[in-house]
C-alpha cells in the first residue's frame, strides 16, 4: 500500500494495539471511512517473502494475532447499518477459518485469539466510538465498494467495485 504520509498521520498511521496482523487492512478502511478510496493496481508485483519473524504464517503467533485483530478491525470499523448485516457473514467465514484450523489439529491459537479479542471488547468498542465519530463516508458508500460474495472473501480475491473515485484536491498536487 502506498499512501500520502500527511493522510497516514490524519487517520492516526497503524492502530498499535493490532501490533501486527491487519493492522494494513484497518488502515485501509479507516481510509475508506474517512471518504477516500483506494484503488489495485492489478499488473502490480510485489515479492515478499514474509512470516519468517513469526513463525510461518501458521505459526501460533501469527494465528492468535490474526484471528484476534480480524474480529477488532470488523467491530471498530464496519458501520451500525452494515455491522448489523455483516455480522452473521463475519461470523461463518470466522466459523470456516476455524474449522480448517481444527481439521489441522491448529485450534489453540485461534481460540486463544477469540478469547483475547472478546476479553479485551470494551477497549475495542471504545476504539469503534472513536472510529465511528470521525467517519464521513455513508454506509451506503462503504457497501457499494464491498464484495458481498463469500468466496471472494475465503479465497482471497481482489474484487474492484470501482475506480478511485476522488482524491481530496490537496492530495492531487502532492506526488
Amino acid at each position: 500500500m502506498l499512501i500520502d504520509r500527511v493522510l497516514f498521520q490524519e487517520l492516526g498511521g497503524f492502530d498499535e494495539r493490532l501490533f501486527c496482523y491487519c493492522e494494513d487492512v484497518d488502515l485501509g478502511y479507516r481510509m475508506r471511512l474517512a471518504g477516500f478510496a483506494s484503488g489495485v493496481v492489478p499488473d502490480a508485483v510485489v515479492r515478499h517473502v514474509g512470516s519468517a519473524s513469526t513463525g510461518g504464517p501458521r505459526s501460533d503467533f501469527a494465528v492468535f494475532h490474526g484471528s484476534r485483530n480480524r474480529i477488532w478491525v470488523f467491530i471498530k470499523n464496519t458501520p451500525p447499518l452494515l455491522f448489523w448485516l455483516t455480522l452473521p457473514l463475519h461470523v461463518l467465514t470466522t466459523a470456516v477459518l476455524f474449522a480448517r484450523h481444527a481439521m489441522r489439529g491448529e485450534l489453540a491459537a485461534p481460540l486463544r485469539g477469540l478469547r483475547a479479542a472478546l476479553a479485551d471488547l470494551p477497549m475495542i468498542l471504545a476504539a469503534r466510538r472513536e472510529t465511528q465519530a470521525r467517519r464521513k463516508a455513508t454506509s451506503w458508500e462503504i457497501a457499494a465498494a464491498m464484495t458481498w460474495n463469500p468466496l471472494d472473501l475465503l479465497l482471497r480475491r481482489v474484487v474492484i467495485r470501482r475506480r478511485v473515485r476522488h482524491l481530496a484536491p490537496d492530495m492531487v498536487s502532492r506526488r
